[in-house]
């Protein structure tokens, strides 16, 4: 009895032993395949987790945290040659860039680089910091793998995202001169304020304030969230627009100036489609590029979610044939003589590349982030170049609008 009793805490003592050990080895195996990009871990395990623990704002919020201190997985190759293309006379490696409304306030933009895009968009960004709309305005459609968001364009304003920008440039200066580090192609969106009497001023304080730091820029005319803001997609209302800032952005000093480009929605009449194109297209007066589309209002019937008659802008899979036949309108009515950059349901190397054949000259994704997290980026690159490899392609610019070409 006094044997046993002795050996009690022996026995505890090894098993408290080995429940360390198990631990301990859990918990490295699990920041050994979040830090190195598992694409499987992070889709069966890490997203599951976070979505269950978490609201879709939230998990936003930690997704933002976790870039701009550089806790995401890093490319480990340099991207394939045949993805490398030119746009607006830019230099992409790899064609998969990040929408805007992932980083809306320009946190996280190297961290976001470091996963691997070819570029990335920040914003929208609106003259004055506002707080959008109340929450929550977020709501994951998880049998979907669709989001969908009312936000309503909450910035911190252009003063506090200019610094934030202006600050990182300052920084990659110093670090080109000593490493080699490369700026990233960045793009600017930009949004007016919900109050605003002036939406045309807004965004041409836009480009004033942010042509400098901008690889591109975009003018975001399609957000549902923002009462009255899709009316200035209507012809005139957009020539006058386009007008004020194309003569803002010609008026910069820096050299080059950045591209000019529109967001549309995809809930446009055949005749609004017709009315964008002939204004963009103009050869003086006209945009240098789409970005096609934003999210939409409408709700396909084959929508499973319980969150499916949520209001705002849907995103995600759903999406994905609406876009991809905008993409295709656009380019015929712009004779494929403007460079669109397609969004819209991307998540995998097939989407990219229907994408591309319809007339995108690049892609976006942002939604299947919530669903696959890091890795996605590249598994979509690593698809897309097999894809265009086994079609004969040797390069994205001649895959763009093909199913158009003879």
């Amino acid at each position: 009895m006094n044997q046993t009793v002795g050996q009690m805490p022996k026995k505890w003592h090894l098993l408290k032993s080995g429940l360390i050990i198990l631990t301990g080895g859990t918990s490295l195996f699990c920041v050994l395949n979040t830090v190195s990009g598992n694409e499987r871990f992070y889709r069966e395990w890490v997203m599951p987790v976070i979505r269950r623990l978490t609201n879709a704002e939230t998990a936003h919020r930690f997704a933002i945290k976790a870039a701009k201190h550089g806790f995401v997985p890093k490319q480990k190759k340099s991207d394939p040659a045949r993805l490398t293309t030119q746009v607006w006379g830019k230099t992409f490696s790899n064609p998969v860039g990040l929408a805007a409304g992932f980083d809306k306030h320009g946190e996280a933009v190297d961290g976001l680089f470091k996963m691997g895009f070819g570029f990335v968009e920040v914003g929208s960004i609106t003259p004055l910091p506002q707080d959008g709309n109340p929450k929550p305005r977020v709501f994951r459609l998880n049998e979907d793998q669709a989001v969908i968001n009312r936000y309503g364009f909450n910035s911190d304003g252009h003063d506090a995202v200019y610094e934030r920008l202006k600050s990182r440039v300052a920084k990659i200066e110093v670090e080109e001169k000593e490493r080699s580090v490369p700026h990233g192609i960045l793009g600017i969106n930009l949004g007016k304020n919900k109050t605003s009497e002036n939406a045309v001023n807004d965004y041409v304080q836009g480009v004033r304030k942010f042509g400098e730091l901008a690889s591109y820029l975009v003018i975001n005319i399609s957000s549902p969230n923002t009462p009255g803001l899709r009316a200035l997609q209507g012809k005139e209302q957009l020539q006058g627009l386009l007008h004020k800032v194309l003569e803002e952005r010609n008026q910069l000093t820096c050299n080059p100036k950045p591209a000019l480009l529109v967001k549309i929605a995809p809930d446009l009449s055949e005749q609004d489609k017709i009315d964008i194109a002939a204004v963009v297209g103009r050869p003086e007066t006209g945009a240098d590029g789409l970005i096609v589309s934003n999210t939409t209002v409408s709700r396909p019937d084959t929508l499973k979610s319980k969150n499916k008659q949520e209001v705002g802008g849907l995103s995600g899979q759903p999406v994905k044939e609406l876009s991809t036949k905008m993409i295709q309108d656009m380019y015929k009515l712009t004779h494929g003589r403007l460079p669109i950059v397609g969004v819209g349901g991307v998540s995998s190397g097939q989407d990219a590349f229907e994408k591309i054949q319809s007339g995108a000259s690049l892609i976006q994704l942002y939604t299947v982030l919530a669903y696959e997290g890091p890795p996605v980026v590249g598994r979509i690159k690593r698809e897309l170049d097999t894809i265009l490899e086994e079609n004969g392609f040797s390069s994205v610019a001649e895959a763009v609008g093909s199913k158009f070409k003879s």
